[in-house]
């Protein structure tokens, strides 16, 4: 037997080696063997080391009382961050002041003759519709204060985004110097913006712009960068040899050549400037987020339905006018700006004359008490107690006790440095040694921070909601990719669900499960949900069809198809549907900390409320590092086929 074992090795150990995966699991298991007597004796007890965590909460204190102190003094504020501030009100009172003057009827005029000059009449129809439940809700005011905020942070963010991208498209050494940078910014949680903004500006509308202006920049600086590269050679080199220069070769080829990238971008900084003007609420930025962060507090879901129900309507109008304008010519010549701002100032003039330029009271209607009524008898009746299924409070207390409490004391029950190293795993089989250096080092930065416990408890509902939503959006996705019919009925659903900002996601949570950490999966889950099965149904009809004609060639069923030729053809998107899940249900863990989701949600939401600034910059650190880490683990390197890891 020896004799047969000993040339089994020989040829065994090789061809493991050769198989890369095999390789790199056996180095960390050799390298975690040698250093495993050590780490016991340093640090096995699950906790992060005290000598290897550094306190930043005096250091931080300090820097925010010196800011406080000296805000209305010091020049940098006086004379920079003041300016800035000031134009920022200014400008947001300007545009808040002229959607007023203009009038319910100004404005939905205005509104749906551009939604008709660029997408036709249905689109016209349903924007007016639009405007006119924001008013028929009682929300025409903060629907306006919303609106004005957005204008001016989407104008500066595209202002920024386009200065960026062009200088990224024209530079090789700048795109190189941003991509990573702009990588980072569109992983990271929008609560992580907040605090730094706030820390210079304070509570307010000009904290709120900036931290939006930020969040929504990134977009339109990839794919302006996208367009301007994209553009066709050919065309290029024929505009050259016409002896155009380098500034003329920009407006009148490259600029126009990325007309489709450049509109895109536009539509994805509005809607991330509308997500993210709502979740600034919680910093003075007041319109509709404000209502439903207020109602929300105090578990009000009828008024948090109310504000809720305009936010809806607004993210779907705007997602549609600026796809319409994306998508071609506009459907009608004859209605220009002018015509449409002529019509608008006409119907505002009207109803001023008639006194009705305010949304009139009787036209209003109030759905906040039905709806608690409703939630009131769903608390009754449905909550606990109904036979056989149980109670949706008895569903979030089932998964709370079943699978969040057991994976947070799992997770937190681990030696640190075992944590590092099943990070470390997936990081580098997936991607490279970098990558998994990257998400090593910002777990590590985690527990230096002091915030170990709590960033495992965040984990853990990201790692339970992640596993949900992969099940069902894998399942759903193969559905739609398979099915036709599956596809068509499902693409409305997630059009509108890929529209809505992340707070909203939070009202009928609350409404089903109360509070708590359950509840913040299911937002969490529910907000992730359309973009995996997108992404998983566009990959699996991608496969290469011949791949396919061959399995059935051969016999295959449509169950060895599926498993044996289309998921693995399909490895790369499956993937990335993996990482936007994640990155997604990270972005609402997080915002699940203001309903109950608690961990470092809730001490970024308890360092605004209560002005401990250095406990709030702590934990939205802890979450760039769990935001950069997560996305690290799940994101697949670019390879070169033939250069290794």
């Amino acid at each position: 037997m020896a004799t047969l074992t000993v040339p089994a090795l020989r040829t065994g150990a090789p061809r493991l080696l050769r198989n890369r995966a095999a390789a790199k699991l056996l180095l960390l298991a050799l390298v975690t063997a040698g250093l495993t007597p050590f780490l016991t004796r340093h640090g096995g007890d699950g906790t992060w080391p005290r000598e290897l965590t550094v306190h930043l909460s005096a250091p931080l204190t300090a820097a925010s009382d010196w800011v406080m102190d000296h805000r209305d003094s010091h020049p940098l504020f006086l004379y920079f961050f003041g300016y800035i501030s000031n134009a920022v009100v200014l400008a947001v009172r300007a545009v808040y002041l002229t959607l007023l003057a203009a009038g319910w009827a100004g404005v939905t005029v205005f509104g749906a003759l551009t939604a008709w000059r660029l997408g036709g009449a249905r689109l016209a129809a349903g924007t007016a519709a639009a405007f006119v439940a924001c008013g028929a809700l009682g929300m025409w005011v903060p629907t306006m204060q919303t609106l004005a905020l957005m204008a001016v942070a989407v104008l500066a963010s595209v202002a920024v985004g386009a200065l960026l991208g062009l200088a990224a498209g024209l530079s090789d050494r700048l795109d190189r110097a941003l991509r990573p940078v702009l990588d980072t910014m569109q992983v990271l949680p929008a609560f992580a913006y907040l605090l730094p903004v706030v820390l210079v500006f304070g509570i307010g509308v000009p904290a709120a712009v900036l931290a939006t202006v930020v969040y929504a920049a990134p977009p339109m600086a990839r794919l302006t960068a996208l367009g301007l590269r994209g553009a066709d050679p050919e065309v290029l080199e024929a505009v050259e040899s016409l002896g155009a220069t380098a500034r003329q070769r920009l407006l009148t080829a490259r600029l126009p050549l990325a007309r489709k990238e450049l509109l895109l971008g536009l539509n994805q900084t509005i809607m991330m400037a509308l997500s993210m003007a709502v979740i600034a609420s919680v910093i003075g930025a007041g319109g509709l987020g404000d209502r439903v962060y207020q109602a929300l507090a105090s578990v009000d879901v009828g008024a948090a339905l109310a504000a809720g129900i305009p936010i809806v309507l607004l993210a779907v109008v705007l997602d549609r006018v600026t796809g319409a304008a994306g998508d071609g010519t506009a459907r009608s010549r004859v209605i220009g700006l002018p015509y449409a701002l002529a019509v608008a100032a006409a119907a505002a003039l009207a109803v001023r004359a008639l006194g009705a330029q305010e949304w009139p009271s009787g036209w209003t209607l109030d759905i906040a008490a039905p709806v608690n009524r409703a939630v009131d008898w769903m608390t009754a009746h449905l909550y606990s107690g109904v036979p056989v299924v149980g109670g949706t409070a008895d569903w979030a207390g089932h998964f709370t006790t079943w699978v969040l409490d057991p994976v947070r004391t799992g997770l937190q029950g681990l030696p640190w440095w075992s944590v590092l190293l099943l990070v470390a795993a997936p990081a580098w089989l997936i991607g490279t040694w970098r990558t998994a250096l990257t998400a090593v080092l910002a777990m590590t930065a985690i527990g230096v921070l002091g915030v170990w416990d709590p960033a495992l408890d965040t984990l853990s509902q990201v790692l339970a909601a992640v596993a949900v939503t992969l099940v069902l959006g894998f399942a759903t996705g193969i559905a739609a990719a398979r099915s036709d019919r599956v596809e068509r009925a499902l693409r409305p659903v997630l059009d509108v669900c890929q529209t809505m900002p992340q707070f909203v996601y939070l009202i009928p949570v609350v409404a089903l499960f109360g509070v708590g950490r359950a509840p913040a999966v299911a937002a969490a889950v529910v907000y992730a949900l359309p973009a995996v099965v997108r992404i998983t149904a566009q990959g699996l009809r991608q496969v290469d069809q011949a791949a396919l004609e061959s399995a059935r060639s051969l016999g295959a069923t449509g169950r060895q198809q599926l498993w044996q030729v289309q998921l693995p053809l399909a490895r790369r998107s499956l993937l990335l549907a993996v990482n936007q899940g994640v990155v997604l249900v990270l972005a609402v863990v997080i915002i699940g900390g203001l309903v109950g989701g608690g961990a470092l949600g809730y001490d970024v939401a308890f360092g605004l409320a209560q002005g401990d600034l250095a406990t709030g910059l702590v934990a939205g650190a802890a979450i760039v590092c769990l935001g950069l880490m997560l996305d690290r683990v799940t994101q697949p390197a670019r390879r070169r086929p033939e250069k290794g890891a």
